[in-house]
């Protein structure tokens, strides 16, 4: 009869792991209140998955990263990625895709780097079709088109490539999602589990190294204007982490971990220096939304501002059920529109704020 109570007490000690572990984090209980102070339109796009959108504030040139993952999903490699180019500055703005002739481009996260003299670069990650072949890819933006520079790799470091946040002409700094680069119960695991072993390496124009450590699942990345700060999307950990960056050596030192209770995805910047991140707050619906398309998953915009004190607060700024659009990964920002991307959608939300 004791062994019974002990085996019975193991049994209810994990089925509260389970729901306490697993299932509070990732927000199955979590109620979801559509709401948006604004108007929103609906763009549908060439090629889906708009997962990544990085905005010149002086410009408005918005560089949307899209990859048709289901298609590639079922038939490998059968669509080839995008970068497709809006501006924003524009009074009817349209679309244009800029992609240079690219074989197996499979573009992810993006940054956008620009020099004082005002010359511009885009540093894509790309997602080649065998797992060696990932790599952050470069390009100059020279009268109004995209010039392929050069592949970066690493494929003992850069195993799963996720954002990428440029320093510098050829520097960056760039998110390993994971610490099993390959599909398995140990990825899973790491998953669910919100195992701390991801990591962020720092690409000095010479070569990779690791510069932040135990992170559940790094995400989007980016940085302060000052380039003194770098911030870090814990998905699963569904925290922000704060780095203080040196600029003798892209050291990094955590500074700073704020609670979001949402599972955060890319990160982007206004004018004033507030954060802007699209997040799943219901990763497990995410995950079913993954696998598949009829099953939807909810979308949301945050956004981290200093207050009065310097202490970082947050706003809700976008939220749905995912009935209308699932899978939000980005909220990018120029004056008063928002652009909103998904990872699997064929179309991108243009908010306007009131």
């Amino acid at each position: 009869m004791k062994i019974v109570k002990i085996i019975l007490g193991v049994l209810l000690a994990l089925l509260l792991y389970a729901v306490f572990g697993i299932l509070v984090p990732a927000g199955v209980f979590k109620t979801i209140s559509p709401h948006f102070e604004g108007t929103v339109a609906k763009l549908e796009l060439p090629i889906a998955g708009p997962e990544d959108i990085t905005i010149d504030q002086q410009s408005g040139l918005a560089f949307i990263s899209v990859d048709d993952r289901r298609s590639n999903m079922a038939n490998t490699n059968s669509v080839n990625g995008a970068i497709l180019l809006m501006n924003l500055s524009d009074s009817l703005p349209t679309l244009k895709n800029i992609t240079p002739d690219r074989t197996d481009f499979h573009p992810h996260g993006i940054s956008l780097w620009k020099e004082p003299d005002g010359r511009m670069f885009l540093f894509v990650i790309t997602h080649g079709t065998n797992r060696d072949k990932q790599a952050v890819e470069r390009f100059a933006w020279r009268n109004d088109s995209l010039v392929y520079l050069e592949t970066i790799r690493d494929p003992a470091l850069m195993t799963s490539p996720n954002d990428v946040t440029a320093v510098g002409e050829r520097a960056f700094y760039v998110t390993n999602d994971h610490g099993y680069s390959n599909a398995g119960l140990g990825r899973t695991l790491e998953d669910y589990l919100q195992r701390s072993i991801s990591y962020v390496n720092y690409y000095d124009g010479n070569s990779f190294r690791k510069v932040a450590t135990d992170i559940a699942y790094a995400n989007g990345i980016n940085h302060s204007a000052d380039l003194s700060k770098v911030y870090v999307a814990s998905c699963t950990g569904r925290k922000v982490l704060i780095y203080d960056r040196d600029p003798a050596n892209g050291d990094l030192a955590l500074n700073e971990k704020i609670d979001v209770n949402t599972g955060v995805d890319n990160i982007e910047l206004d004018t004033n220096g507030s954060l802007w991140i699209g997040a799943h707050p219901q990763l497990l619906k995410f995950a079913g939304h993954a696998k598949d398309s009829k099953k939807y998953s909810p979308s949301q915009v945050i956004k981290l501002s200093r207050d009065e004190v310097g202490k970082y607060k947050m706003e809700e700024i976008f939220l749905n059920d995912g009935t209308s659009y699932s899978g939000s990964s980005v909220g990018a920002v120029y004056k008063n529109k928002m652009l909103i991307g998904s990872v699997f959608e064929n179309s991108l939300l243009i908010c306007t704020i009131n």
